[in-house]
C-alpha cells in the first residue's frame, strides 16, 4: 500500500518532503535539511524464523546482538536481510526504500529508544525522493511498535543538517 494513502486513510497529519533521491538516511537528512536524529531509517532484519522491521535514528547503527536480546531471540540467529528478501517483502517500494510501517507488510516493528521523544520524525515513503514528516506519537499510535534499546550512535557531528567541509557520511 502506498504510505501516503495509508496515512490519509487514518486521518494522520503529515508533510511530504520531496528531495533528491538518496540511498542512505544520512543523505536524506542532508537533502531535506533536517537533523539526522529526526530521520528514522528502517532496516529489515531476520530474527530466528521471522522478519522484523527495525526503526532507528539515522545517526545510529543497528546492534544486531542487542536487537536479538531485546526480542528474546538468540543473537546468533539475527542477521540483516539480503537484497532479494527486501525486494520480495517491499514490492511496492523502490529499491533502497523501506517505510517504517511493518504492519502493512505483515511484520513486527521495533523502534529504538533513540527516537522516543524526538517530536517530529522524518522517514522514507515508497520512493527514494519522497520523505514524510509526522509526529512521532502519531507513528507510535498507528504502528504500535515494540520499544527497545538496540542502536549505537555512529559519530558526533552527524546530527548537523548540512555537510561540513572535509567530512563524509558513514
Amino acid at each position: 500500500m502506498y504510505i501516503v494513502d495509508f496515512l490519509q486513510s487514518r486521518g494522520i497529519g503529515f508533510e511530504t518532503l520531496l528531495h533528491r533521491p538518496a540511498f542512505s538516511a544520512t543523505r536524506r537528512a542532508r537533502n531535506m535539511r533536517v537533523t539526522g536524529r529526526e530521520v528514522a531509517k528502517t532496516v529489515l532484519v531476520k530474527c530466528g524464523e521471522e522478519f522484523v522491521l527495525a526503526v532507528l535514528p539515522a545517526t545510529s547503527r543497528i546492534d544486531l546482538a542487542r536487537l536479538g536480546s531485546a526480542l528474546q531471540v538468540d543473537p546468533t540467529q539475527v542477521r540483516l536481510a539480503i537484497d532479494a528478501e527486501i525486494l520480495t517483502t517491499f514490492r511496492d517500494c523502490e529499491p533502497g526504500t523501506l517505510p517504517p510501517f511493518g504492519r502493512l507488510y505483515g511484520l513486527k516493528t521495533v523502534v529504538d529508544m533513540g527516537l522516543i521523544g524526538v517530536g517530529q520524525v522524518v522517514f522514507t515513503g515508497n520512493t527514494r525522493h519522497e520523505g514524510l514528516r509526522m509526529q512521532f506519537h502519531d507513528f507510535e499510535a498507528i504502528e504500535e511498535p515494540i520499544r527497545a534499546d538496540f542502536a549505537a550512535r555512529i559519530a558526533a557531528g552527524s546530527d548537523s543538517p548540512t555537510p561540513r567541509k572535509g567530512r563524509r557520511a558513514g
